[in-house]
């Protein structure tokens, strides 16, 4: 073999120019190798994250660029075996899905066919259910008939006893007889014919009788066994007092409160009557007029809607009639003693007239204008002693109805604020200042007329007795020479 001549530079490591552009040639196909085997690696690095960790190969390093290049060879041997490993995997599951797409069409294919058997097994009982149907009522004929109207009586005649008394009586058996009846789809049979025949006779020949019997009656402390009395179906009372019954919860309780004592005192009249003949106030609703009752207020439950100014109208009011009634006692008096002085010559000081008489007996030498002059003075003196706070019982008799006035235009004006705050929709909504205004024109004139019968009553009295001191005096001065 020969070598061509070439000029040949030795560098300070000893390797020639030409070996220095071969090993540098070399190097970078290296690199450029290993860069190419590194990217399946490294898909093979990503790809072991997801999957189960296999057995690691300490693999030494290489030492030179012939052990580098095997390496790489090695790389792409293992990889061409993973490769064909993922393959196979990949094959074996979309083998698998098939399987399992096939399994489930066979499935649907399955639950359709037996859909379509069972919606012809529902159309042929539907065709079924319409014949034994129309066989049954063709059987059935007037019974038929008979059965819709037992339903509707026994519902009529359940709700009827329900809401009775008489259920009070005869317990709610005979309600859960007539209920059962009602909701009952089979035909009624004899026995229950005959049944719901007495019940209903029962309740019309009951709705005739007064009748005494135990019973259960809720109270505000529990409940008490009492001996109750029916007057029909219509009231129920017991020890003085009335009994309400609660048809919804089954049972007989005490009122809250009691009607007025004009309906409460025939029920103890009735209960201690003989064989007699005894009134009882009855209600011929069931309950619905004694509810009503219960709920009315009387004027002294009423006073308290009055406010402020219906309280000061009736204050003022008690404080005037009691002066009034002072007054009229005082001129009661003095007038007995007046009248007895008018039948006595003696002069007794103890009395308007008495006092005059002394005043003349006290001065008999005195002239006729002297004496008529001294007279006058004791009888104005007198006459104000008569008349002193009667003024006071006819202000209020004025001032009564005023206020009275003014309680209205406040309520007044209370209503047209909650019309204005929440509209008229809701009536209770005014009723406050309704009752405002009501009440105190009410209690004004029930203030102020029993004053202005008092105050015109000792008006007339005190001029009485100032009519007769006047005639008394005048007589006086006449007898004066």
């Amino acid at each position: 073999m020969r070598f061509a001549n070439q000029a040949i530079s030795v560098n300070p490591c000893g390797f020639t120019e030409g070996k220095r552009m071969t090993i540098r040639t070399l190097k970078n196909l290296v690199a450029s190798a290993a860069l190419v085997a590194l990217l399946p690696l490294i898909s093979i690095a990503q790809e072991a994250a997801e999957e189960p960790p296999a057995m690691v190969i300490a693999v030494p390093q290489a030492t030179s660029a012939d052990d580098l290049l095997e390496k790489v060879r090695a790389g792409f041997n293992v990889e061409k075996r993973e490769d064909a490993a993922r393959e196979k995997r990949f094959v074996g599951a979309r083998d698998d899905q098939q399987q399992m797409l096939a399994d489930a069409r066979a499935k649907e294919a399955r639950e359709e066919a037996r859909s379509q058997a069972l919606e012809k097994t529902y159309q042929e009982n539907e065709v079924t259910i319409q014949e034994l149907e129309a066989a049954l009522e063709l059987r059935m004929g007037n019974l038929g008939e008979l059965f819709g109207v037992t339903r509707q009586m026994a519902g009529d005649t359940r709700g009827n006893v329900e809401a009775s008394i008489t259920t009070s009586q005869f317990g709610r058996e005979r309600v859960e007889f007539l209920e059962n009846l009602g909701k009952s789809k089979e035909l009624p049979s004899i026995a229950e014919l005959e049944r719901l025949w007495a019940e209903m006779l029962n309740e019309m020949n009951e709705q005739g009788k007064i009748v005494s019997y135990e019973a259960e009656v809720y109270t505000a402390t529990g409940i008490n066994k009492q001996t109750v009395t029916r007057a029909g179906v219509f009231t129920v009372v017991a020890d003085g007092a009335y009994l309400l019954w609660d048809s919804n919860e089954g049972k007989l309780q005490t009122l809250s409160r009691q009607p007025p004592s004009r309906f409460l005192d025939t029920v103890g009249e009735y209960e201690a009557g003989g064989e007699g003949l005894t009134g009882l106030a009855v209600d011929p609703s069931r309950g619905s007029l004694l509810a009503v009752l219960i709920e009315s207020r009387d004027l002294i439950e009423r006073l308290p809607e009055g406010g402020a100014v219906g309280y000061t109208v009736i204050t003022l009011g008690i404080l005037a009639g009691l002066l009034g009634i002072f007054k009229m006692v005082q001129l009661f008096i003095v007038g007995r003693k007046v009248a007895a002085q008018k039948k006595n010559s003696r002069p007794d000081t103890s009395n308007p007239l008495g006092r005059i008489l002394a005043v003349a007996a006290d001065n008999p030498d005195a002239d006729r204008e002297q004496l008529e002059l001294m007279l006058d003075e004791v009888v104005l003196r007198e006459s104000g002693k008569l008349e002193s706070f009667i003024w006071l019982v006819r202000i209020v008799s004025v001032v009564a109805p005023l206020m009275g006035l003014l309680g209205t235009v406040t309520g007044m004006i209370r209503t047209f604020q909650s019309i204005t705050l929440f509209g008229a929709g809701d009536p209770r909504m005014m009723a406050g200042g309704i009752s405002e205004a009501l009440v105190t024109t009410m209690l004004g004139l029930v203030t102020a007329i029993p004053l202005v019968l008092l105050h015109a009553a000792l008006a007339n009295n005190t001029k009485k007795i100032v009519d007769t001191l006047d005639e008394q005096s005048a007589g006086l001065i006449a007898q004066q020479e």
